[in-house]
């Protein structure tokens, strides 16, 4: 069989089995590169994704590259990515040149556009990410920086920045999540036993309604239920 070595022709099998090896291949690789550089993509992460884009792909449709190269070239790259990624721990230069500093874009208020124009961003764009952060005026802004992942992030001038509850002396009560205890009609029971509470509550907490109507429920540590039924 033809599966890491070039060929005239493959078999359906062969194309099959390929497009396995890859994909549990990229899956060992993708473990490799941690999952920080999944979540995000910073610009050595960015550079790997547009090398590895085509190395892998061209083999799965082209029986004439050999996907055993192909397999070879991508885990020299992930290699140099993770030490380039250790690298980065150790050397200032290295980390400055992959991911700079944050660029100051405005000041009390005040835009700076020298930085506007390093960090190649419209005044328009600027402002409607400030709007995601329900800022409405760069009026209200003490600073607002550009980050190196990509992302802005802005702090409210203090005569902006909402109340607090310890800011006007009222206690709070300590958060309850809430976990998932009944699914599509089915009971989760280990969901239940961590809220120590049994299958014969959450009969109880149901009344008359049919388990099997129960699209979802949720219940916290105080016992606080809610139902979402099937319509």
């Amino acid at each position: 069989m033809h599966l890491f070595s070039h060929a005239e022709h493959l078999t359906a099998i062969e194309w099959i089995l390929r497009a396995v090896i890859a994909y549990v291949f990229l899956l060992l690789a993708a473990k490799l590169m941690g999952q920080r550089s999944i979540a995000q993509l910073r610009f050595a992460d960015v550079v790997l994704a547009l090398l590895l884009g085509g190395n892998l792909s061209n083999p799965l449709t082209d029986e004439r590259l050999d996907l055993g190269g192909a397999m070879i070239t991508t885990f020299v790259l992930i290699v140099l990515h993770a030490s380039s990624s250790a690298l980065s721990l150790k050397w200032e230069r290295w980390r400055t040149f992959l991911e700079p500093s944050p660029l100051l874009l405005i000041r009390n208020g005040d835009l700076q556009l020298k930085n506007l124009q390093r960090a190649r961003i419209s005044i328009d764009y600027l402002f409607s990410e400030l709007r995601l952060q329900n800022i409405d005026t760069f009026d209200k802004v003490g600073v607002a920086f550009w980050e190196p992942g990509g992302n802005i992030s802005a702090f409210l001038k203090p005569e902006y920045e909402p109340l607090a509850r310890r800011d006007v002396n009222i206690k709070g009560e300590a958060t309850e999540l809430p976990v998932i205890v009944i699914k599509q009609g089915k009971i989760r029971k280990e969901a239940l036993a961590s809220l120590g509470n049994s299958e014969a509550w959450i009969h109880e907490q149901l009344q008359d309604i049919v388990l099997t109507n129960v699209l979802l429920a949720t219940a916290n540590s105080k016992g606080i239920v809610h139902l979402i039924l099937e319509k």
